[in-house]
């Protein structure tokens, strides 16, 4: 049986936008419901770089989700 994919309320591009301007302060994980990891993000500056990196790329191949695991409407 095939799977559904859900697809988030949130916008991909929203939140690549907000990642890429403010990304070292979580902004982007505070949109799409991650409020923990985003607290986090602003205590170490995005892992100091390299979780900011990451999630710019994870965002732009589509592979980013929000807090209930659905991926983000183009």
């Amino acid at each position: 049986m095939p799977e559904t994919i859900q697809i988030s309320s949130q916008s991909k591009w929203l939140a690549f936008f907000l990642c890429f301007f403010l990304g070292g302060l979580g902004v982007h994980r505070f949109y799409v419901g991650k409020v923990g990891t985003g607290i986090l993000y602003i205590f170490t500056f995005a892992f100091f770089g390299i979780g900011w990196l990451i999630d710019v790329i994870m965002i732009l191949v589509g592979s980013f989700t929000d807090k209930k695991g659905y991926f983000l409407k183009r």
